[in-house]
């Protein structure tokens, strides 16, 4: 069982040190399918109670999916970390977690809730199309990644459509796959509409919204190469000064915050998880120079990629 004191003792992911979750590149775990024992199943929705039980209560690794994960959590004790951001766990709360991102869950006490976790394949096999599920911008696989926190009303309208979800999957009716699919894009559209702007010009919203995915699109594919915002912007077509007013109006940070992000999460990861040098990883992040790569994590980060080092 996982003792109150240890929780307590935990501070900001990136510095954790509890012996028994030190990780090395051998142990961290990355999982492919969404069941482990059968790769064939695509779609899964777990009681949060069972998932305690069945671990007696010890916490999880570090770890990483190539999947998508929903975390429907009523009640719950601890904290979660997503790609080294900590999060308390509290009540009425869901996360998403994108393919890649890295999270861990530390449990103070039995938590109560669902874990719901489906891939691209049942995305394509319930005719759910990615770019619907990009649209949302619900899962941000390198962005800053809160739990979506609704009211009361409209989170019990949530545990309804997961409620729902978990009877036809763990039913014998036909098309139960796609029964449990129409509910997903349910449950999804209700959390967007739920963490939504305020009304306004819909078509503006829909351009902005439009730049910001394309935005962190090529973020995503050229952050090794391009540092700067003019790059970015010259691929959208746009000024510099365009793109960061739309970037910073849609999510309170500039495009250069965004991009520096997206690199200060890789050099976390290579730095925690991979066993390359800080000169290897420095030309493999696009820094001409180690000592370029140094300054900037210690810029972005508040540490030296040494002192970061587990």
């Amino acid at each position: 069982m996982f003792k109150k004191n240890a929780l307590n003792n935990i501070g900001i992911f990136e510095r954790t040190i509890i012996e028994d979750l030190k990780m090395t590149q051998s142990s961290f775990k990355t999982y492919k399918n969404v069941d482990r024992q059968h790769d064939q199943v695509h779609f899964s929705v777990t009681r949060m109670e069972e998932i305690f039980k069945k671990h007696k209560g010890e916490p999880d690794e570090p770890h990483r999916h190539e999947f998508y994960t929903l975390m429907i959590v009523q009640e719950a004790v601890g904290k979660h970390f997503v790609d080294f951001n900590g999060f308390d766990l509290g009540k009425r709360q869901v996360y998403f977690i994108a393919p890649g991102q890295v999270h861990q869950m530390l449990e103070e006490e039995m938590s109560k809730g669902y874990v719901i976790t489906f891939d691209q394949q049942f995305l394509m096999n319930n005719h759910i199309p990615e770019l619907f599920i990009e649209d949302l911008n619900l899962f941000n696989a390198f962005d800053y990644s809160p739990p979506l926190e609704p009211s009361k009303e409209e989170f019990e309208k949530l545990l309804f459509a997961a409620d729902e979800i978990n009877r036809v999957v763990n039913s014998n009716q036909s098309f139960k796959m796609e029964a449990a699919g129409a509910w997903l894009k349910v449950f999804l559209i209700s959390c967007y509409n739920s963490c939504s702007l305020a009304p306004g010009d819909r078509s503006i919203q829909d351009h902005q919204n439009d730049l910001l995915k394309r935005f962190k699109a090529l973020i995503n594919d050229h952050y090794v190469e391009w540092h700067g915002t003019s790059e970015y912007a010259d691929a959208l077509h746009i000024t510099p000064d365009h793109l960061n007013k739309v970037v910073k109006l849609q999510t309170g940070k500039t495009a250069k915050e965004h991009i520096q992000g997206r690199i200060t999460l890789e050099a976390k990861r290579l730095l925690h998880f991979s066993g390359q040098s800080i000169k290897e990883i420095s030309f493999d992040l696009g820094f001409s120079e180690p000592a370029n790569f140094s300054a900037f994590f210690k810029k972005c980060s508040g540490y030296s990629p040494s002192k970061f080092r587990p």
